[in-house]
């Protein structure tokens, strides 16, 4: 049982040394800059969305009272 443990680390951490592609650092910048500004992005368009169906659904409301 623990040689399979052993087995199981030394074959991750020979996958995550040798075989996984790690970006560089200019690499790693520009992703994250691409993924904060989507996320402004999309998160403006959801709160104009939420503005937009409150004042609809306000407005609806205020014919039936």
């Amino acid at each position: 049982m623990i040689e399979r443990i052993r087995q199981y680390f030394n074959l991750t951490r020979d996958e995550l040394v040798n075989k996984v592609s790690w970006p560089t650092w200019s690499e790693l910048r520009e992703s994250t800059a691409i993924v904060l500004v989507a996320s402004f992005m999309i998160a403006l368009v959801i709160y104009i969305m939420d503005i937009g169906i409150g004042t609809v659904l306000t407005q609806f409301y205020k014919l039936f009272k």
